[in-house]
């Protein structure tokens, strides 16, 4: 067994506490609206906001972050963390994962000592980059040395995976269905990742208009319990 992609899986639970578990990126909004309701409209609300969101945002920062990485260039990091602060129009949605990712990288920054990390925490507490969790979790992927793929795939992985948690406990899906939507999402992750290996830089940025009013409308409605 290859103990660094073990490693990397540890950040894939979703119990890793970097606060994920408060955060619905618009599910509650659909919930709300009785527009996800049950296993089967949670699933095709998942495949929207995989395919049709954290792909282009997330899933080719993690990309391009650990290229990046491997050339040296820490200057095109900071410009991606700029750029995924930018385009997260939806408030609650840009500040919930700027928490995310100060959270992760103070975890991460504690198992492992990658220079990145370093320079990533002292460019927050400066104000000169904003953080999140697409980054760090490229950085943890080339500090264990996996490949760019299987960085992308783990971390579409853990996302899935906090939102079928999430969502177990917001619809209420039973364990049992959150746990076949999970595995049936196994072949739409590979699926994504493998899109993303496919994608240009000028894909960056690309999200369903439905899926981004949702995370506007989250912070309006009246009863929640989830951050965003």
């Amino acid at each position: 067994m290859d103990n660094r992609n073990l490693a990397l899986f540890q950040l894939c639970d979703s119990n890793f506490p970097t606060g994920a578990f408060s955060h619905s990126y618009g599910l509650e909004s659909y919930i709300q609206e009785d527009r996800v309701r049950d296993q089967a409209t949670f699933a095709e609300w998942l495949h929207t906001f995989v395919h049709g969101q954290l792909v282009y945002a997330d899933g080719l920062a993690v990309r391009l972050a650990h290229e990046a990485l491997q050339n040296g260039n820490l200057d095109d990091i900071w410009k991606l963390d700029r750029m995924l602060h930018a385009q997260n129009l939806p408030r609650e949605t840009r500040e919930g994962t700027q928490k995310m990712g100060e959270r992760m990288l103070g975890l991460v920054g504690t198992l492992y000592p990658e220079p990145a990390l370093s320079a990533y925490r002292k460019r927050i507490a400066a104000k000169q980059s904003f953080g999140h969790p697409a980054l760090v979790f490229a950085m943890a992927g080339y500090h264990l040395e996996a490949s760019g793929p299987a960085t992308v795939l783990y971390y579409l992985y853990s996302v899935v995976s906090s939102l079928v948690q999430n969502a177990v406990r917001a619809i209420p899906l039973g364990q049992t269905a959150g746990q076949k939507v999970l595995r049936h999402f196994q072949e739409e992750i590979a699926v994504a990742a493998e899109k993303v290996g496919r994608m240009d830089r000028d894909d960056f940025g690309i999200v369903s208009p439905g899926l981004e009013r949702s995370q506007m409308e989250h912070e309006r409605i009246h009863v929640r319990i989830f951050m965003s």
